[in-house]
């Protein structure tokens, strides 16, 4: 998703200053010329002498890549600066690195391996920011857009299934409650598969029989793609432009991301309500005929497929070269991730739907029979358990030593994710299938009760919640500021902050450069 930030709405700028200009500066020329640059580039090409300030297209920065979360790691070159300069590199009013030029005024390239290395600030919100390259003579400067943008690809997020958001800087204990509802989208089914969100779009499959691509900014309607009549309970998962979901026809579809174009589908024995997994050009998606399939992620193609006792609904964690799974006969397996070789099973006292999730060689997953499990990722063995008051069906987030997991009892669980002693637990008036997802101190979590919740990660205080029209069995998406959740009322619903921290423009405080003036 992309904000706009009217402080920055504008072309790329590069310049040349003269060299008697630039001394006349002294101290204060580097800070002068970067604040020009971040805030008023039409002074600079209208409002100054054309001797002191000259456009030029001559020097020019890139950067790779040009998206990304906080905290991405940038390279950053550049060229058509002076020989041997000492060039700041900042990221907005930031100076991350000094770099000196080679003697034709490059920096960056092979000699860097590809680009001097600098991180965007995990403070970073999203939206469109600026790397300027400045030369400390006050010279020449130039500069490139950066879009901080984090994608919730998949179910559970990440391919350890933690369901955890690391990036999140808008939402916290302290900005949730004052939330709003941004838009909906209305289908003719149940919203109950978890949404996706990936490059300004958000994927969401409904019990009407399609898959919706919108555009996650403001809902507005971009394709839809049938995917077959009845209960579609597949959260779609994007990968090199490909959108992965699976169907009640018993296919999983490959379909483009940016038009809904089929690309290919795979038909298996029963429906597919997993939530496919995409890692190394692999596909893996269980199915109710009992089997774990891997596929190739362009063609389609099965690459290898492990058959279990009975149907398969929970979907498939990746880590460390092994996929876990649960199955309906009772057993969470492990199996190579290459070849489908066993590993181990682990047996619990009724089916599993729950999807595991991996966390410091430990798994984490719930089961039919009320408890929560840990298991040695290695091999197996029973760490600890923890029983609930009725069925699990929910898969577990784990954060900062926590494990958070929904029980069908109405409870949210916080539990020791070392010892899987009772941290806390929250009350909800109704079954919990939803899995909860964590971000930036916050958990979100959807219940049977119609409700929506934000509570506080430490304490299970409530910091927000909403009352949609049905069922919130569906698992919520939290990125960019930004929180989607479906409803069985047969709508996609979309919260941000009222008022926008998003949409401000920079103090002067933000502005000012340590070791400036």
């Amino acid at each position: 998703m992309q904000y706009a930030y009217p402080y920055l709405d504008r072309s790329l700028t590069l310049l040349s200053i003269s060299r008697d200009s630039a001394n006349a500066m002294r101290p204060v020329r580097s800070l002068a010329v970067l604040l020009l640059l971040l805030l008023a580039p039409g002074l600079l090409c209208n409002g100054m002498d054309s001797a002191t300030v000259t456009p030029t297209t001559a020097n020019t920065v890139s950067i790779n890549p040009t998206v990304g979360p906080p905290t991405t790691m940038l390279l950053v070159s550049g060229s058509g600066f002076d020989p041997y300069a000492e060039v700041d590199i900042y990221f907005d009013s930031a100076d991350l690195a000094m770099v000196t030029t080679n003697g034709t005024g490059s920096f960056g390239g092979g000699s860097f391996g590809g680009g001097v290395p600098v991180q965007v600030p995990a403070s970073a919100i999203p939206g469109v920011h600026w790397v300027t390259a400045l030369e400390r003579s006050g010279h020449k400067a130039a500069q490139t857009a950066f879009l901080v943008r984090t994608d919730w690809t998949r179910f559970r997020f990440s391919l350890d299934h933690l369901g955890v958001n690391p990036y999140e800087n808008v939402l916290s204990q302290t900005t949730v409650g004052s939330m709003g509802l941004a838009w909906t989208y209305g289908t003719a089914g149940y919203v109950d598969p978890s949404p996706t969100v990936a490059n300004g779009m958000v994927y969401v499959a409904s019990w009407d029989g399609h898959l919706y691509a919108l555009n996650a900014a403001n809902g507005a309607f971009v394709w839809k793609y049938v995917i077959g009549s009845g209960a579609a309970d597949s959260s779609p998962a994007v990968a090199n432009g490909v959108v992965y979901v699976g169907s009640p026809d018993n296919n999983l579809y490959a379909l483009d991301a940016a038009n809904g174009s089929l690309l290919w589908t795979y038909t298996t024995g029963s429906l597919v309500k997993s939530s496919p997994a995409v890692v190394n050009g692999i596909v893996y998606v269980g199915s109710f005929d009992g089997s774990l399939y891997a596929l190739n992620a362009s063609t389609g193609v099965v690459l290898w497929k492990y058959t279990t006792g009975q149907d398969i609904w929970s979907s498939p964690a990746v880590a460390n070269g092994v996929v876990y799974v649960g199955s309906g006969d009772g057993n969470l397996y492990a199996l190579n991730a290459s070849t489908g070789a066993f590993l181990w099973k682990y047996t619990t006292g009724n089916w599993i739907d729950s999807s595991p999730a991996v966390a410091n060689g430990t798994v984490y997953f719930g089961s039919g029979d009320y408890n929560v499990y840990a298991l040695n990722a290695n091999t197996g063995a029973l760490l600890w358990n923890y029983t609930a008051g009725n069925f699990i069906s929910s898969s577990p987030a784990v954060a900062g030593g926590v494990v958070y997991i929904g029980s069908r009892d109405g409870n949210l669980y916080a539990l020791s994710a070392g010892t899987g002693a009772l941290l806390w637990k929250y009350t909800t008036g109704g079954a919990i299938i939803s899995s909860p997802a964590v971000a930036n101190g916050v958990v979100y979590v959807g219940s049977g009760d119609r409700n929506l919740y934000a509570l506080n990660a430490g304490t299970g205080q409530v910091l927000w919640q909403y009352t949609t029209g049905g069922l919130v069995d569906a698992s919520p998406a939290v990125v960019n500021g930004v929180v989607y959740a479906g409803s069985e009322d047969g709508n996609l619903y979309v919260f941000s902050l009222v008022g926008g921290l998003l949409s401000k423009g920079p103090s002067s405080s933000e502005l000012s450069h340590p070791g400036l003036p």
